[in-house]
């Protein structure tokens, strides 16, 4: 037991790995910390750049995600990934134009990754709802492109809010109640809400525990908020609608197709608010506005939302995961399923294989290890790498060595072992290799075992990392 107590080890792999399951959860603060951890462990890592940007993405931080973006593309110019997470921070930034420059240099390198051609169609669409002629744009290849223009605006008033904020919150273009409703949606009252405490002189010179002025975080609060307003806006203007007009001359099935646009612009709009509510820490509202919005979607047709069973998929992945969050644990068990139900009648093996993992972690949660193993042996086939299949398979061990079945734990370690060796990856070959040599203490295999744990504590020193190595020797 004490030899448990002390592993698994905290590596780059573990990391990866928990930091993946925690964005997919919806927690990307906890995710966040994760890959801030494994980047101190391997500085530099592509890979873990990109899972980061993605992280600052969805807490809406764009200047750190457009920082990580650019990071992983010093180390390869070609890395699809990199031009994709870039393209995609920079249309969230507003940055349309630069956006469809990468859509268009990622679909180049890779033609078969079909979500660059998604994202070229949107930043065109984008373009034209702001400036009417997509053929009007000219952009000038100069210096690998580095966005001086608008970028330095943002810098220059960025020092302009930090040197005089709260006149520079009082220079904000208004924009009518009625505008500003359509545009903010549900976050219309969160906007009223914080304008509302300006107006209270007591409270606005208060400061919160940690020594934070509130007056700056309900300032912070409407800046964020007048931000949406805006990119919102220029997705689609609430003005100049010349171009609109030209689309109605074409009849009936250009006005249809327009229509289909605005209803998937606010359901994406609607699912952004739903996983920043969880990301902040607000899983009952993700909860409650995920319910609203199934209610809403289960009554329209598959004609206005093409792809409406697997958006009623990701809501009930998104209720389970708010539920999990709240300790809410069979409530959450029962999304999951009904995730999988939809993936399954639909055919969607990436669904399938997301609530396939989460239903496990829920299992594994409440400790009914054994329908977590047969819960993500279901899923072995569906794994896409041997780093995910070394992290399947090393799960399913520990589960049957809490289950004291030290055999099958043995067994399911060789093959995590296994899976870790073809892809290379040192620290899952340690947590393999621990995994192996803990059934065999509990078969009494004591020999094996010390072979084992000696291979792990050279494992260790290979990380490097001597916590594990300290472990392994205790």
């Amino acid at each position: 037991m004490a030899d448990e107590e002390v592993l698994p080890v905290v590596s780059f792999g573990n990391l990866m790995t928990e930091g993946t399951a925690l964005s997919r959860r919806g927690q990307y603060d906890k995710a966040l910390g994760c890959f801030n951890d494994a980047l101190k462990l391997r500085a530099g890592d592509k890979h873990c750049l990109i899972t980061r940007s993605k992280c600052f993405l969805k807490l809406g931080d764009t200047e750190n995600s457009l920082k990580d973006a650019e990071a992983s593309l010093q180390i390869d110019k070609t890395f699809p990934e990199g031009l994709y997470q870039k393209a995609e921070t920079l249309y969230t930034m507003g940055d349309f134009e630069f956006a469809l420059v990468f859509y268009h240099r990622g679909r180049r390198l890779r033609p078969d990754i079909h979500k660059f051609q998604l994202g070229i169609n949107k930043a065109e669409e984008a373009i034209i709802n702001c400036l009417g002629n997509p053929s009007a744009v000219k952009l000038e290849n100069t210096e690998e492109l580095c966005f001086v223009s608008r970028q330095a605006e943002r810098k220059k008033d960025k020092e302009q809010q930090q040197n005089k904020p709260t006149k520079d919150q009082k220079q904000t273009k208004k924009q009518s109640p009625k505008t500003e409703r359509q545009l903010l949606g549900a976050l219309y009252a969160d906007k009223a809400y914080l304008e509302k405490l300006l107006k209270d002189e007591d409270l606005m010179q208060s400061s919160t525990r940690q020594g934070i002025k509130v007056m700056d975080l309900v300032l912070d609060g409407i800046s964020y908020l007048n931000h949406r307003r805006d990119f919102w806006q220029q997705q689609k203007p609430m003005y100049a609608r010349v171009y609109e007009r030209k689309l109605l001359r074409q009849g009936r099935m250009q006005d249809k197709k327009r229509k289909l646009s605005d209803v998937g612009r606010s359901i994406a709009k609607d699912m952004e608010d739903i996983e920043l509510c969880l990301a902040r820490g607000s899983a009952e509202e993700s909860c409650r506005k995920a319910e609203c919005m199934l209610r809403n979607i289960q009554g329209w047709t598959e004609e206005e939302v093409p792809n409406k069973n697997e958006l009623i998929g990701n809501l009930h992945n998104c209720i389970g995961n708010a539920h999990l969050a709240m300790g809410q644990m069979e409530a959450a068990l029962h999304s999951h399923k009904m995730d999988l139900d939809f993936a399954r009648k639909n055919a969607l093996t990436d669904a399938v294989s997301r609530a396939l993992d989460n239903i496990g972690h829920v299992y594994a949660r409440i400790g009914r290890f054994q329908q977590a193993i047969s819960t993500w042996e279901e899923k072995i086939p569906l794994a896409q790498s041997s780093l995910e299949k070394a992290w399947l398979f090393h799960e399913i061990g520990r589960c049957y060595l809490e289950l004291d079945k030290a055999e099958e734990a043995q067994d399911y370690g060789q093959k995590s072992l296994q899976s870790a060796d073809e892809e290379g990856d040192v620290e899952w070959q340690l947590h393999a290799t621990v995994l192996v040599a803990q059934a065999q203490v509990k078969l009494k295999d004591y020999r094996s075992a010390i072979m084992n744990f000696e291979r792990a504590l050279e494992k260790a020193k290979l990380v490097p990392s001597e916590a594990a190595q300290n472990g392994i020797i205790a």
